[in-house]
């Protein structure tokens, strides 16, 4: 399969990207109180689990195994969330840990998207099903706020 440099760049940031998401809704969902926010934040974590499956099928199509994480950067999201997870109001603190995250996360895959502008149109639609899936979870957090 004849593929370019950039479509395998922006699938490896998507995967980085979707399994940090992953990570710091795992970081959140147990210390939440709100069963209403618990089950946004699940749903959630089942359509990242869906996109992480859709790009690790793409990057074997393409022999590649992805991208983790930086590891500094999962360490320190666990340590601000467990931090602020402690607060009087974990719900508060659970929506703002994971609209920042979204925040973050939509700056990154924008800014990979623009650096790799040859990747493949269907790795393209991908970034955009994760930018939506982040600004959406991102509008049903506020009423938590």
């Amino acid at each position: 399969m004849n593929v370019n440099d950039d479509t395998i760049k922006l699938l490896r940031e998507c995967d980085a990207g979707v399994e940090m998401g992953i990570k710091s809704l795992d970081n959140v969902i147990d210390d939440v109180e709100s069963d209403e926010l618990r089950k946004i934040l699940e749903k959630s974590r089942e359509t990242h689990c869906k996109l992480k499956g859709s790009i690790a099928e793409k990057l074997g199509n393409y022999g590649d195994d992805g991208k983790e994480p930086a590891a500094m950067a999962s360490f320190f999201a666990k340590v601000k969330s467990e931090v602020k997870l402690m607060s009087e109001h974990p719900d508060v603190s659970a929506a703002e840990l994971i609209i920042d995250g979204c925040n973050m996360g939509i700056r990154s895959i924008y800014k990979y998207f623009n650096k790799y502008p040859a990747a493949d149109a269907e790795i393209k639609r991908l970034v955009d099903d994760i930018v939506k899936e982040e600004e959406d979870l991102s509008v049903k957090l506020r009423k938590f706020l």
